[in-house]
């Protein structure tokens, strides 16, 4: 079974930075393309980033600030995420599925492999 864990969230400033992480069990992540999502209170969900064999995309909102990973001896994927903003306050979450890379902004959550229950990022002074 697929399966994805976050973690990393938490607290802090308005320019400061987090790195958040991305555990995953029942697949290889070398083999797979992953996505962070956001949403924020009230917002529609955001794809922000992705990873794949060939592949890294970043949405206009986060270029040049956050930065994405794969650790493939760890089963994992991070997010580096500088210079934070207040507007970067929202829930974080990791997600698979085929193809991911070229269709982030698009996908419907049905259509994904699987997804994490999300880490939380508040950016607040």
């Amino acid at each position: 079974q697929m399966q994805l864990e976050e973690s990393g969230g938490g607290l802090v400033q308005p320019g400061g930075s987090l790195t958040l992480s991305c555990a995953a069990s029942g697949f290889t992540v070398d083999d797979f393309s992953i996505a962070w999502y956001r949403q924020a209170p009230g917002k529609e969900r955001e794809g922000i980033s992705c990873i794949g064999r060939t592949s890294i995309y970043y949405s206009d909102s986060v270029k040049g600030r956050f930065t994405i990973s794969s650790d493939n001896a760890k089963n994992k994927m991070s997010l580096q995420m500088n210079s934070l903003k207040p507007e970067n306050t929202a829930t974080y979450f990791c997600a698979t599925g085929p193809g991911l890379c070229t269709r982030v902004a698009t996908v419907p959550m049905d259509a994904l492999d699987a997804w994490g229950q999300g880490t939380t990022v508040t950016v607040s002074p």
